[in-house]
């Protein structure tokens, strides 16, 4: 059933008008420019063209590898956790959210998806979009609550497990507050230190403003990259 959605879903999103009318609502809530949002979008539709036909029973299947004397084998079987949680960041208001919300559908689990609130509208409208290419709404629950009101939710709902994607502060106080059973992808203000071995910095500082961070004062910026060159000739490293 989820190949003949995903099918529908991939040739919608294919559509010119429909591939700019997301590309136009993310930048609503995401300052992104156009290029980064279109690749953001098609990144969204090429997984939907992954998963058509039968792809997703392939991606439930098992595996059995034998072993070094007769009669040992080793055997690996997938099943859904069942009730599962996603909790996805504002950076990617579309790319991020879609395919954790539904990759966990793929695997046969009943989601809840909280987006960060701000960016909540973009996912609400690509739910509509599923729902008329024929995804059952009851499959998955959504929604818009503060940060508070969604710590109360997964106090009280019992997830298999919770997937998160956001700071490593919240990523490590869910962990302690569900006892490991959550799947984290955290982020920090991590530096990217430029070595004397750089000639070119004028094309690196370029390129490091063109990446979706640049928009989301997650990275070091441009003028920060001339700063530390700057310095290091006159400390003698370059």
């Amino acid at each position: 059933m989820y190949g003949d959605i995903f099918f529908r879903i991939a040739a919608e999103m294919r559509k010119p008008e429909v591939q700019d009318y997301l590309v136009k609502l993310t930048q609503r809530v995401m300052p992104k420019s156009w290029a980064q949002v279109t690749g953001e979008v098609v990144v969204t539709r090429k997984f939907f063209e992954n998963f058509t036909g039968d792809n997703p029973r392939f991606f439930q299947q098992s595996f059995n590898v034998a072993g070094d004397h007769d009669g040992q084998t080793s055997s690996g079987y997938r099943w859904p956790y069942g009730n599962v949680c996603c909790i996805t960041p504002f950076n990617f208001p579309i790319e991020i959210p879609a395919l954790q919300l539904y990759g966990a559908l793929l695997a046969g689990n009943r989601p809840l998806l909280k987006c960060d609130n701000k960016m909540s509208i973009v996912m609400e409208q690509f739910l509509r979009l599923s729902a008329h290419c024929g995804m059952p709404l009851e499959d998955v629950n959504f929604i818009n609550c503060s940060n508070d009101s969604m710590e109360y939710v997964i106090d009280n709902a019992n997830f298999g497990v919770v997937q998160f994607t956001g700071s490593s502060r919240v990523a490590e106080h869910l962990a302690k507050k569900t006892n490991g059973r959550v799947r984290i992808e955290d982020a920090g203000f991590d530096w990217k230190v430029l070595g004397p071995d750089v000639s070119n910095v004028d094309y690196v500082a370029w390129v490091s403003d063109q990446d979706a961070y640049a928009a989301t004062g997650q990275k070091c910026s441009a003028q920060s990259i001339l700063f530390a060159h700057e310095n290091w000739m006159k400390a003698g490293f370059v």
